[in-house]
C-alpha cells in the first residue's frame, strides 16, 4: 500500500494526537512504545482516508471533477431515498395482486442502491482514458438505443430520444479527436435526476393509491416501469 502524506488529512493528524496525548497522559506508555502508535494511527487513518475518497478527485479537467461530483451526490440521494422505497413498498404490497409491481420495484431499488459504486468504478475508469469510450463502443451503445426506440412508446421512447440524440453527438466529437467524457458524464448526471424524480412519482402515487383498486395499481405500475427504463439507460452508460 503506498503510503500518502498525513498532513493532506488532519482528521488522521487529530487522530494521531489523540492517541500520543493519551497514551502519554492517562495509560502513562513509554515514549517507545507511544510515538510509533501514533504515527501508525496516523499514517493508517490517512490511508484509510485516501482509500474512501473518489479517485475522480485527481482527474486534471476540473469541470469534469465538479461534475462527478454532482453525479456521486445526486447518486448518493437516490440510494437512501430507493431503500425507504424498498421498505414502503414490501410494507404496503402485500397482496398476491401486487406481487409483480413489488418485485419490479424491488429490483428497481435495488439497481439504484448499487449506483453510487458503479458511478464510484466509472471514476477510476476516467483516469485511465482520454475519452470515456472509443467511437465503436459509442456506436454500439446508440445501436442498442436505437434498437430499444422501436419497441417504445410514451415516456420512455421520449427518454431514449434524447439519448440516441447526445449519443450522436458524443460520437461526432469523439471521431474529432475531443475528449468526451465531460460529455458522457452529463448525460449520466441528467439520468440520475430523472432516475430520482421517477421514484418520486413512484413514492407520492404508493402513498396515495388505493391499493385494492386494479386501475390505480396499474398507474402506479406505469410509473415504476418509467423508473425501469431510466434505470436501463444508465447501465447502459455507467457499465460499459
Amino acid at each position: 500500500m503506498r503510503i500518502v502524506n498525513p498532513l493532506y488529512y488532519p482528521v488522521a493528524v487529530l487522530a494521531g494526537a489523540i492517541t500520543l496525548f493519551i497514551g502519554v497522559r492517562f495509560v502513562q506508555l513509554s515514549s517507545a512504545i507511544v510515538i510509533p502508535l501514533s504515527v501508525g494511527v496516523t499514517i493508517f487513518g490517512a490511508n484509510y482516508l485516501k482509500s474512501r475518497k473518489l479517485e475522480f478527485l485527481e482527474l486534471e479537467n476540473s469541470d469534469l471533477e465538479r461534475e462527478l461530483q454532482r453525479v456521486i451526490v445526486t447518486a448518493n440521494n437516490l440510494a437512501i431515498k430507493a431503500k425507504a422505497l424498498h421498505l414502503e413498498a414490501t410494507k404496503m404490497l402485500t397482496d398476491t395482486f401486487h406481487l409483480e409491481l413489488l418485485t419490479t420495484l424491488q429490483m428497481n431499488c435495488n439497481r439504484a442502491v448499487e449506483l453510487p459504486k458503479k458511478i464510484a468504478h466509472l471514476s477510476r475508469r476516467l483516469q485511465d482514458n482520454h475519452s470515456l469510450l472509443s467511437v465503436q463502443q459509442l456506436e454500439q451503445q446508440l445501436a442498442e438505443v436505437e434498437q430499444r426506440l422501436k419497441s417504445s412508446s410514451g415516456v420512455a421512447k421520449q427518454h431514449l430520444s434524447q439519448l440516441a440524440n447526445s449519443l450522436s453527438r458524443n460520437i461526432q466529437l469523439a471521431k474529432e479527436g475531443q475528449d468526451i467524457r465531460l460529455a458522457q458524464v452529463v448525460n449520466i448526471s441528467t439520468l440520475v435526476q430523472d432516475a430520482t424524480g421517477s421514484l418520486q412519482r413512484s413514492q407520492t402515487k404508493l402513498h396515495t393509491s388505493d391499493l385494492s383498486d386494479s386501475a390505480q395499481i396499474s398507474e402506479l405500475q406505469s410509473l415504476v416501469d418509467e423508473f425501469s427504463n431510466i434505470e436501463a439507460n444508465l447501465e447502459l452508460l455507467v457499465c460499459r
